[in-house]
C-alpha cells in the first residue's frame, strides 16, 4: 500500500508523540449510539480523533493530529474487520440456507469478498488524491489520515446497516 510508505515518511516521530495524546473512542461510540440514522451515525466519525487533538497540548500539531487520526483510523479498522467476519459468517449460512432451496439463488459469500477486495484499492486512491491535493505540504498527511478514517468508518457504518442491523 502507497498510503503506508507515506505515512512513515510524513510522521517519523509518530510513535514518541503518539505517548503524549489522549484518545479514547467513547466520544464516536456515544454519538453513534445516540442516533439510529446512519447519515448521522457517519457525522460522528472523528469525533474522538477530534476530541483527542483538542485535549492534547500538541493536537493541533501536524503530528499531534496525525497521531489521533491514526488512532480513530486503527479503531475503525479494527471494527470492519470485527464486522466483516461476522457479515460473512451470516453470508456463508445464508448461502447454505439457500442451496438447500435452490441452486439458482445466487451466491452471496464470493460477491461480499469481491466487494470488499475491490473497496480496500478504491478507499487508498481515494485518499491518495485526497494527500495530493496538498501538493507535497505538510496538510498531506493529516488528510491521508482523514479520508481513510472517513472512508474506512463508513464501511464499517454501511455492513452494520445492511447485514448486522446496527
Amino acid at each position: 500500500m502507497k498510503f503506508v510508505a507515506a505515512l512513515m515518511m510524513l510522521f517519523p516521530a509518530l510513535p514518541a508523540t503518539a505517548q503524549n495524546l489522549q484518545f479514547s473512542p467513547a466520544a464516536t461510540e456515544a454519538c453513534i449510539q445516540a442516533t439510529g440514522d446512519i447519515w448521522q451515525q457517519k457525522a460522528c466519525i472523528g469525533r474522538s480523533a477530534q476530541q483527542c487533538m483538542d485535549a492534547t497540548p500538541d493536537g493541533g500539531t501536524t503530528v499531534g493530529m496525525g497521531g489521533c487520526l491514526n488512532f480513530e483510523l486503527e479503531y475503525w479498522d479494527a471494527k470492519l474487520n470485527q464486522n466483516y467476519k461476522a457479515v460473512m459468517s451470516k453470508a456463508k449460512a445464508l448461502d447454505v440456507e439457500n442451496a438447500a432451496i435452490s441452486d439458482n439463488i445466487p451466491k452471496l459469500a464470493r460477491p461480499l469478498r469481491d466487494m470488499q477486495r475491490a473497496w480496500i484499492p478504491f478507499r487508498d486512491a481515494a485518499c491518495d488524491f485526497e494527500m495530493a491535493q496538498w501538493g507535497g505540504g505538510s496538510g498531506g498527511g493529516p488528510a491521508l489520515l482523514s479520508c481513510l478514517m472517513r472512508i474506512t468508518g463508513e464501511q464499517t457504518l454501511n455492513l452494520n446497516a445492511m447485514w448486522l442491523g446496527e
